[in-house]
């Protein structure tokens, strides 16, 4: 069964040929480009191919690439997929807990060890971080993810959604 598209690239006919898209010469002696022609002679028209429209779901894995992509703090680049942010949020958590019960700027032993806390950069590179820089961190986190749930709601709610959506100009 010949369905949905045909152009022709360099003097092959690609066609959607039982779902499948297929190279065929534009050789009249051909098989399929018979078929094509008698199909077409029968009265079947065959419409140009047609990207389908980005849905709600394409710009979601979308936002979850970027959210996952990492994000900027104090100049440094740190990664931000889902088990990173877990461990940002649990680290804010205590470093708030730690800023409540009096822990000072500048103190890097705030979480009770016995070394600097420090948080490792998407670089690799260790960053010492004081239990404000800490609670900070955490609300950068928060900030990165939250730009990019808004920026996908934006998308969605338009009508329709951009063929190009995943381009730099419609994300933070």
């Amino acid at each position: 069964m010949i369905d949905s598209a045909k152009y022709t690239v360099s003097g092959t006919i690609i066609a959607i040929i039982d779902g499948k898209q297929v190279s065929v010469p534009d050789d009249p002696s051909n098989r399929h480009r018979r078929m094509i022609a008698e199909w077409e002679a029968s009265g079947g028209v065959i419409q140009p191919y047609q990207t389908p429209a980005p849905t709600a779901a394409d710009v979601n894995a979308e936002r979850d690439r970027r959210i996952a992509d990492g994000f900027m703090f104090n100049g440094v680049q740190y990664q931000s997929g889902p088990e990173d942010r877990e461990n940002i949020a649990g680290a804010a958590t205590a470093a708030l807990g730690a800023i409540m019960n009096g822990a000072q700027p500048g103190d890097y032993h705030w979480h009770g060890g016995s070394s600097d806390f420090v948080w490792i950069a998407a670089d690799n590179t260790e960053h010492a971080m004081d239990a404000q820089t800490v609670y900070a961190f955490g609300q950068a986190a928060l900030a990165h993810k939250q730009a990019h749930i808004f920026a996908a709601r934006a998308l969605k709610d338009s009508d329709p959604i951009p063929a190009d959506y995943a381009d730099d100009q419609y994300w933070p």
